[in-house]
């Protein structure tokens, strides 16, 4: 998640599940503020009420000025005020975690409004402006209320679009600007949502199919107004935000690549590491970690190689998988087509693994075609939280025909089962547990249980060959390098060539890719840390649950020991893992 979202997020995530039976005084304050959290929550993020299931605002955006995120960062200020009155000593231990992961959350969203996150809200990779683009993903059209309340949104998007640009021009003055190596890349984003046809625009899609019960007034009424509103209002907003891009961002962009290069760059990045780790590390550790875990898995690679057919080193071996026709596509159906059998095929082992599975399903769709040049290989959509909408798993089907599949397995497993989907489907469907515990996305906990589920594929039996398990060993390289290179950008003071190089040098990926994911490190400086710290610790906390229970250990007891209470920071994972260890030893 980008820290420019992130306070408003937070904001989003305290509510509780219902009404507090408890006669405990400092309990019924807790679920009281959770309660009024919720409320501000919905007020402020209309969206989000929708999604939700509270249509009083199905009609409107948030309101984003700078003014706004004051207001909301003071009212954080307030209802922390409020959680540090209650007297914890006087909680359950399971609200004395609710206590301390709302008090957590809070602290952090107040400090990156203390380091202006909020002033750089777009980059390569998105934001407002391709978030808006999604808007009728996240919609019901039932209903010609559905369509009005949609068509209102469309509307709004001139204000939305004017309080983002205000936003970013005070950002200028602060010098809180990204750098310019990545704004360039996203006037082409913006282009591609300015479509030449209204017909062709994604935000026209909900027009193309009405509900059945529609008569024709109705749906021609629907149409014209859909029409007029992306004509009138929402392309020439995006044109404005290209305008704003190109001769002002752009130019205003700092040439320094690292963090650093802030007014509070040392600061931010103490704190990005901070937030997206769960621990307390310094730079020139993970980066020692990751150079570990580099040689490591180094080692491993070249062990494998001798076990395949291929006669040659690690440079003639990655060529030979970047441009063999085995491991491509014709075409992006047919790549979808992969990805669904191999979907299906752990669907069939997932019983053997975990006691408990997500009763939401998930979905394949394509990355978006306004984004697919900029974006990763993969990435996962949640399912929604009144379970309209199922969990969807976005493929990258940009220029497929020259794109090497060989991890296309690891991916899958990483994104949908037993990764993303299944631990966020199974956090949603927690029910004794407030909101925000269900909706929380410890970077590390998440990223880390996802790259920990490419692991676990391997004892399920899904790598079908020394090549898919090839694509495993590369997904876990390219998250050792990780370390190496997101710390070595912002910390050491890499130049982005030397950063590339060394992607290159030891995974698998192809130049362009490595170009994309080399990018994203320089626009979200510390998230890419939280997958290998995350895996490490939760294949530490399974090592040694082997070493102590010995034959008492269960793979499916323990794996619902890890994701039964929903995401939480690796220090607290690891509390209640020793816990469950003590309490099967006893």
């Amino acid at each position: 998640m980008k820290k420019s979202n992130l306070t408003i997020t937070i904001l989003l995530c305290f509510a509780s599940f219902g009404c507090c039976n408890d006669s405990n005084s400092a309990t019924k304050q807790l679920y009281k503020l959770f309660d009024e959290q919720l409320e501000f929550s919905l007020r402020e993020n209309p969206v989000f009420a929708t999604s939700y299931g509270d249509h009083r605002f199905d009609d409107k955006l948030a309101q984003v000025s700078l003014e706004d995120v004051e207001r909301r960062n003071k009212q954080a200020e307030i209802f922390l005020a409020a959680l540090k009155s209650i007297d914890r000593r006087q909680l359950s231990q399971k609200d004395k975690l609710n206590y301390d992961l709302a008090k957590r959350l809070l602290e952090e969203g107040i400090k990156w409004f203390e380091l202006q996150s909020y002033l750089m809200p777009i980059d390569q990779m998105g934001g407002f402006y391709t978030g808006f683009a999604r808007l009728s993903e996240n919609l019901s059209f039932k209903t010609v209320q559905h369509y009005e309340n949609y068509i209102k949104r469309l509307n709004a998007f001139k204000s939305y679009t004017e309080q983002h640009l205000g936003i970013m021009r005070i950002g200028i003055k602060e010098e809180m600007v990204p750098p310019k190596v990545i704004l360039r890349q996203i006037p082409q984003s913006i282009e591609s949502l300015i479509a030449q046809d209204i017909n062709e625009s994604v935000l026209y899609e909900p027009f193309k199919n009405f509900p059945p019960a529609f008569n024709q007034s109705q749906v021609e009424q629907l149409h014209s107004k859909g029409k007029q509103a992306i004509q009138e209002v929402v392309r020439p907003a995006y044109k404005k935000i290209l305008e704003f891009v190109t001769d002002e961002y752009i130019h205003a962009g700092r040439d320094e690549i690292s963090i650093y290069g802030l007014p509070n760059g040392g600061e931010y990045y103490r704190q990005s590491i901070r937030d997206y780790t769960t621990l307390e590390l310094s730079p020139e550790t993970i980066h020692e970690i990751g150079k570990s875990e580099v040689a490591r898995i180094k080692k491993e690679m070249m062990e494998l190689i001798e076990r395949t057919d291929f006669k040659g080193n690690f440079k003639e071996f990655k060529n030979y998988i970047q441009t063999n026709k085995r491991f491509r596509a014709d075409s992006a159906e047919e790549m979808l087509m992969q990805v669904a059998w191999i979907m299906k095929k752990t669907d069939g082992e997932l019983p053997k693994f975990f006691k408990v599975l997500p009763r939401m399903p998930v979905g394949i769709k394509k990355v978006p075609s306004y984004t697919e040049a900029t974006s990763p290989i993969a990435y996962y959509s949640s399912p929604s939280l009144d379970k309209t909408r199922a969990g969807f798993y976005y493929v990258n089907t940009y220029d497929v025909i020259n794109k090497s599949l060989y991890n296309l397995t690891a991916t899958t497993l990483h994104e949908t089962n037993p990764g993303h989907h299944l631990q966020i489907a199974l956090a949603h469907e927690i029910n004794d547990v407030p909101l925000f515990r269900r909706m929380a996305g410890f970077t590390a906990y998440t990223e880390g249980w996802a790259l920990y589920a490419e692991q676990v594929g391997e004892e399920m039996g899904i790598y079908e060959d020394e090549y898919s398990r090839f694509g495993k060993l590369d997904n876990d390289m390219w998250r050792a390098c990780r370390l190496v290179v997101d710390t070595g950008i912002h910390h050491f003071g890499w130049p982005r060539q030397k950063a590339i190089d060394y992607m290159l040098e030891n995974t698998s990926l192809d130049k362009d890719n490595v170009i994309v994911e080399v990018n994203r490190y320089i626009a979200w400086p510390g998230q890419a840390l939280s997958y290998k710290i995350g895996e490490l610790k939760i294949l530490e906390l399974r090592k040694k649950a082997e070493k102590q229970l010995v034959g008492k250990f269960d793979i499916r007891e323990f794996h619902n020991v890890i994701l039964r209470q929903g995401a939480l920071p690796l220090d607290i994972l690891q509390q209640k893992v020793e816990q469950w260890l003590s309490s099967v030893q006893n």
